[in-house]
């Protein structure tokens, strides 16, 4: 395929992801928050080799890497931590609790930075400044008053530094209990466990380098031009080589279609064109379409004998191809097209670039791991992937799009609340104790035990657990009956007002702040989606001489809990990181001499699948079979997925616009397709009531705009989080137990009363 013209006439800049528009968004947004001029001069540092890490996507950097390695979102996030704006005791003295709940969780967290650690007293209305000692010590009391370590929950988001989460986890399970849930729990923990099941390890195949070598890349369920925008540059260019891409995602995301890259003069307004197939399936219909195009490409296969197929691989290093051959020639095609909403000139279309193609990329993101049938989403893409041996050399394999910058570090420092035996006696080896073996709970399972009264301290490192997860109200319920609630955070958040009996606020430095320690200034490091470990130092002064790191937070917690006959140097360890570093190399292995490797430069993690050497039980990749998910609607029902919008990062939104959907100044809408709009006898921009259905149960929100959207019939779209309400706890994905954020049975009615 030749390179797209250069000298093309170029479509109107509103149907053009990237270009002018995000120059002029990002310049805006570092304005108005940091000021321009010092602004642009922390983002040149961001991403580069002695500077700091995103706080955003854990998209990597690549090598070498450009003069910018930013993207509109990651200024945006930055912008955020680095606003002029304070949150500190004279703010908390002023409002109550109670007002602060009647504000929008955008409002809360544009107040800025949070100056001192709070204390919210059993029984008070008004959080009150309390000394670090004094703040470590509420919490070690609470925590040594529990009948059993079970009943506390240490939640950790994706932007914890491998040090902090290594010394998190230790801590924790030293303390007694594997209750270790993160935000995993909630996004990808699907692609993990069925990776796991079928290549024998639970992160992806690929590095940046493979983009440069693919033939093909589908891009799943993923909106990179928002979640992870700096994809976009890879895509880019994998395209102007003669890459074919191919998207497949309910909603016609506008930067799949045509991206302009921001620091490319000749196409800052009419870009490049992204996919060369744009497959709509329907919500839920993943599996299906997925499985229509193996029943093709094994059709192609029996016309031409030795084209599709790999033998050579299938043979020597899988198991299971029979009997999921067998199982996918059964399927009836005809089902298989209606479930998935793609035409059958489609589905052939996207098998005939993947048998072309000798090396395929297949990325994917929350679109498949927040359904019901989430791992069999994954466990699909690994069939086709295995069929021409797309696993385990250059220019192809598995690629999980992780949407937080360390998330995937979390857990390779131990954060999981089901560890691994060899992990736990390696770490008992290393510290000298019997670490607690019994599985701990995850987020959902968090949830219900405070909720049931089964666990009484909640301590989060990092995120906004009352607003990420679903169920805000039984969530927030849950957190108030807790002895005690504390948040390590930057900027305030819903999550500490939904606080226990007694709250504790603990401010901690941003990514790109200095951290000065006994021994001098220190640097951490992440772990990008693609198993590669970079350092990341801020040089930027904290916001307030009462900020603490996060491992000096989780050092002080832990020395306050443990007692002084503990035998972990926790004082020591917080005063040099590189202490943190040697634990780390002796316990987690591929981190061999961490310290030393990590200072030459970015530190490559070994993958089993990446080298055809598959930790399952026989050795070997496995095919899985997968029952199609049978979901029925009835009348008038449509099947709705959460979205993010573009000025937005996880819970965090900058502005109630979404630019390439074309929304503005509103968040509370719900998108469906013009048909179903008429059908439903409703009018573009009536407000309605949104219910939804399971298991019996209903739950509503209320006054959403229904705005017309490019989505298959029977579909429907609202932003996340403000209709996680429709959400229930005991919605889950089998197998990985994720949240069903993306296929929630909803009913639309109009409006009881207008919204406010």
């Amino acid at each position: 395929m030749a390179p797209p013209d250069d000298d093309a006439p170029p479509p109107d800049d509103d149907e053009v992801a990237g270009g002018l528009a995000s120059i002029v968004s990002t310049g805006r947004a570092l304005a108005e928050k940091v000021g321009l001029v010092a602004g642009a001069a922390s983002l040149f540092r961001m991403n580069q080799a002695r500077g700091f890490d995103c706080p955003g996507c854990a998209w990597p950097d690549p090598e070498p890497r450009a003069a910018i390695e930013f993207c509109e979102n990651g200024a945006k996030h930055f912008a955020h931590e680095a606003t002029r704006r304070r949150v500190g005791p004279d703010f908390f003295a002023g409002r109550s609790v109670s007002s602060l709940l009647a504000e929008s969780d955008r409002w809360l967290e544009e107040q800025g930075r949070l100056t001192h650690p709070m204390w919210k007293p059993e029984g008070a209305d008004h959080y009150q400044p309390l000394s670090w000692d004094e703040s470590f010590g509420r919490i070690a009391v609470a925590l040594r008053g529990l009948a059993s370590p079970d009943e506390a929950i240490f939640y950790t988001s994706g932007r914890t530094s491998n040090e902090a989460a290594f010394l998190y986890q230790l801590f924790v399970r030293q303390l007694g209990t594997n209750n270790l849930p993160d935000c995993s729990n909630l996004c990808h923990e699907s692609s993990g466990y069925a990776l796991t099941e079928t290549l024998g390890g639970g992160k992806g195949t690929v590095g940046l380098e493979d983009f440069a070598l693919a033939d093909a890349i589908f891009v799943i369920g993923q909106n990179p031009g928002t979640n992870h925008p700096r994809m976009m540059t890879t895509l880019r260019e994998a395209k102007r080589r003669g890459c074919r891409i191919v998207a497949v995602n309910p909603l016609r995301e506008r930067a799949l279609v045509r991206f302009a890259h921001p620091q490319h003069p000749r196409e800052v307004v009419g870009g490049t064109p992204i996919a060369d197939l744009f497959l709509q399936v329907r919500i839920g219909g993943d599996v299906a379409l997925l499985q229509a195009i193996a029943r093709e490409l094994l059709r192609l296969e029996e016309e031409a004998p030795g084209r599709v197929l790999d033998r050579d691989f299938l043979r020597e290093h899988t198991e299971g191809f029979d009997a999921w051959r067998e199982a996918v020639r059964a399927l009836p095609e005809d089902e298989l097209v209606a479930e998935s909403g793609v035409s059958r000139r489609e589905i052939r279309a996207a098998a005939e670039i993947y048998a072309r193609a000798e090396r395929t990329i297949v990325c994917w993101a929350m679109g498949l791991t927040q359904h019901r049938h989430a791992v069999a989403n994954v466990r699909e893409i690994v069939n086709l992937l295995l069929l021409r041996g797309n696993v385990g050399r250059p220019g192809a394999g598995a690629c999980p799009v992780r949407g937080h910058s360390n998330v995937q570090g979390d857990r390779t420092m131990g954060i999981w609340e089901r560890p691994r035996p060899e992990f736990l006696a390696r770490l008992g080896a290393e510290f000298g104790f019997t670490p607690p073996a019994r599985h701990g709970l995850d987020s959902v399972g968090a949830i219900e035990a405070m909720r049931d009264g089964r666990a009484h301290v909640f301590f989060a490192l990092g995120g906004n657990f009352a607003v990420a997860t679903p169920d805000p109200s039984v969530t927030e319920a849950a957190l108030g009956r807790c002895r005690l609630t504390a948040h390590v955070s930057t900027t305030l958040n819903r999550s500490h007002l939904a606080a226990g009996r007694e709250a504790l606020i603990l401010p901690c430095l941003a990514r790109s702040e200095r951290d000065l320690q006994a021994s001098g200034p220190q640097f951490v490091t992440v772990e990008d989606s693609m198993a590669v470990v970079r350092r990341s130092e801020g040089r930027r002064p904290p916001p307030s001489p009462e900020l603490r790191s996060e491992v000096a937070i989780v050092a002080g917690v832990a020395r306050a809990t443990l007692g002084p006959a503990n035998a972990v140097p926790w004082e020591a360890l917080c005063a040099d990181y590189d202490l943190v570093r040697e634990r780390i190399a002796r316990v987690v292995p591929g981190f061999e001499s961490f310290g030393e490797r990590i200072r030459r430069g970015p530190l490559v993690l070994p993958r089993g699948a990446r080298t055809r050497h598959f930790e399952t039980a026989t050795g070997r990749a496995r095919f899985s079979v997968n029952p199609r998910p049978r979901l029925t609607l009835a009348p008038r029902e449509l099947l709705l997925t959460t979205i993010r919008s573009h000025d937005q990062f996880n819970t965090t939104v900058y502005s109630d616009d979404d630019r390439y959907r074309g929304v503005r100044g509103d968040r509370r809408v719900v998108l469906v397709a013009p048909d179903d709009i008429a059908a439903l006898g409703l009018a573009e921009g009536q407000r309605v009531d949104v219910t939804s259905r399971f298991a019996g149960e209903t739950r509503s929100v209320h006054g959403f705009r229904v705005r017309a959207h490019d989505l298959p019939r029977g579909c429907a779209a609202a932003y996340y989080p403000e209709a996680n309400a429709l959400v229930p706890i005991s919605s889950f994905a089998e197998g990985s137990r994720t949240p069903t954020y993306k296929s929630v049975v909803v009913t639309l009615r109009p409006a009881a009363e207008p919204s406010a």
